[in-house]
């Protein structure tokens, strides 16, 4: 009963400092992970891009894009520090078919699963250009691209899920958007939102994707944008629980100025970060949970690290009051909170003398 009340004390210690916080279950991604500072001259680090150059059909691209995509130092070059994604007018043949356009998509051959993406760069302009950056599932089906030809494709789009960071259109000089594309809708997505950026194409900008376990957020120069928070999480809403590859192209559509010559999608560095990994002091001193989604509508699911299964999770109400407790005997659990009012819940879990304390948002 002693350490009851301690556990319960403990947590109920912490109610202000959760509740300062924005959501403090929210990850800090700071660790970087994976970047490309694009620094050598030349064509894109081949350990670390592909270029995706096969007609998916045979004979043309998706959305009606009217170029070839090549793997030529014409169509993607470094030149001191920048990666120059280049379209060019220019009739060119490549897989029996001959275009009046080309360009370049490459491939990330680094796959992740949360955190946050930063992509500093300078868009191209010109009716019927269409630069983008963007990631999609490293499970997706799709002919020429990099996973799938490593034998990871399972889904086919939109299943996988698709996250465009960035997209402008060049019939909208300056509007730089960002959308979803998920089961419950793609194409003509309704998951989208933008901002003007009055120099996208003079400046360099930094474009970002923070994706938490239960939200996306959208940035440009840390001015937001546009967040993505499903109320109903479900394969349909939020495929986003698995790997996910960057992708940077330069397509041209069928609307092109007709007087467009040549321009390209300047790109400064990529960076992905995630969250710094624990010491192993750390590790030994408290169980490491997560809970997705937070804020819950109905259930959520609790995910047991460091081999700390077993334990007893219990729930208080923010006021201090206990309301029942779950024996976790698995990695992953899934709780039923449709039964609890709209509010913030402290969540308290031990394991061996041990407990980590979280906050729940009900909505």
């Amino acid at each position: 009963m002693k350490n009851f009340y301690f556990v319960l004390i403990t947590a109920l210690s912490l109610v202000p400092i959760l509740q300062s916080q924005n959501n403090n279950t929210e990850p800090i991604y700071d660790y970087l992970v994976w970047q490309d500072e694009f620094e050598e001259n030349g064509l894109p680090n081949f350990e670390k891009w592909h270029h995706q150059t096969l007609l998916p059909n045979g004979n043309s691209w998706y959305n009606g894009e009217i170029q070839h995509y090549t793997n030529r130092i014409e169509n993607t070059n470094i030149e001191n520090g920048v990666l120059n994604i280049t379209a060019i007018k220019e009739a060119y043949t490549d897989q029996g078919v001959t275009k009046q356009y080309t360009s370049a998509r490459l491939n990330s051959k680094f796959a992740f699963t949360y955190g946050r993406v930063e992509v500093r760069a300078k868009l191209p302009t010109g009716i019927g250009t269409w630069p983008a950056l963007w990631t999609l599932g490293k499970n997706i089906i799709e002919p020429g691209a990099y996973w799938d030809l490593e034998g990871f494709g399972t889904q086919y789009w939109p299943a996988c899920g698709e996250i465009d960071i960035m997209e402008h259109w060049g019939a909208n000089q300056n509007f730089v958007q960002s959308a979803i594309h998920t089961p419950s809708s793609y194409g003509g997505t309704i998951n989208h939102g933008g901002q003007f950026i009055q120099t996208a194409s003079s400046d360099f900008h930094i474009y970002t994707l923070e994706w938490f376990p239960d939200k996306m957020v959208f940035s440009v120069d840390d001015v937001v944008h546009y967040q993505y928070e499903p109320e109903i999480f479900n394969s349909d809403t939020w495929p986003f629980n698995q790997e996910q590859y960057i992708l940077l192209n330069f397509a041209i559509l069928p609307s092109i100025d007709p007087n467009f010559t040549s321009d390209s999608l300047e790109i400064d560095y990529v960076r992905v970060y995630q969250e710094a990994p624990l010491s192993s002091n750390d590790e030994q001193k408290n169980p490491q949970i997560y809970l997705t989604p937070n804020p819950i509508a109905s259930s959520a699911t609790f995910e047991i690290m460091n081999d700390d299964v077993g334990g007893i999770l219990s729930i208080f109400s923010i006021q201090g009051e206990f309301i029942e407790e779950f024996s976790i005997l698995s990695s992953k659990s899934t709780i039923d909170f449709s039964s609890y009012v709209k509010g913030i819940y402290i969540a308290n879990y031990i394991h061996d003398n041990k407990n980590q304390v979280i906050k729940l948002v009900k909505k």
